[in-house]
Parts: C-alpha cells; sequence; structure tokens
C-alpha cells in the first residue's frame, strides 16, 4: 500500500485520466452525507468487502485508491491493508479524505 496526496489524486484523475476505482469504505450513512463526487462506497465493514471491491474493479491488477472521513481516520488503512491481503496489487490511500477533498473543491 501507498499513501497518495490529494495533489496525485486530482492529477490521476482530471490530467492523466488514469484508470483507477476510488472507494470510499465508510458506512453508507456516512457516504450519503459526503463523499468525492466520482467515488463509490464499498464499506469496510461489509462481510464481502473484497470480493465488492474485485466485482467493481474488474481484476486485482487495476489501481484501487481508498479513503474515508479524514486524516483522523483509520479505517482507510485497514481497507488498504486488508485488499493488500486479498492479493490487491495497487492499492492506494487517500489519508485526507472526503475533509480534505472538500476543502479544496
Amino acid at each position: 500500500m501507498q499513501n497518495i496526496s490529494r495533489q496525485e489524486l486530482e492529477a490521476m484523475n482530471e490530467q492523466r485520466h488514469e484508470d483507477f476505482v476510488l472507494i470510499n469504505v465508510l458506512p453508507q450513512e456516512d457516504f450519503n452525507q459526503a463523499h468525492i463526487r466520482t467515488s463509490v462506497n464499498i464499506p469496510l465493514e461489509q462481510d464481502d468487502f473484497t470480493r465488492l471491491v474485485e466485482k467493481v474493479a474488474g481484476d486485482k491488477d487495476r489501481k484501487v485508491v481508498v479513503y474515508c472521513a479524514n486524516f483522523d481516520c483509520p479505517v482507510s488503512g485497514k481497507a488498504a491493508e486488508k485488499l493488500e491481503q486479498a492479493g490487491f496489487s495497487r492499492v492506494y490511500d487517500y489519508e485526507g479524505g472526503t475533509e480534505d477533498w472538500k476543502k479544496h473543491h
């Protein structure tokens, strides 16, 4: 797992138009309140979390960026570890999360 900054995520999304999946790993209620526009919601707490991510990503070699609420939220780091343990090879953690993104957009 690698950490990714807001600037790197913006460049991947807006400048390079990279092929990746952006996943909010918080519960649906939190996602409904605030999230990054291009993201999908797959809560870490779901039993079939890794299977759902693989379904959305298409395969385990596609770049996956996970995020949660803010720098203090540990959920995205746990999600990234779980994905790597499940065999995903290109996992990134956007630690700033929704709060950091919204501050600059």
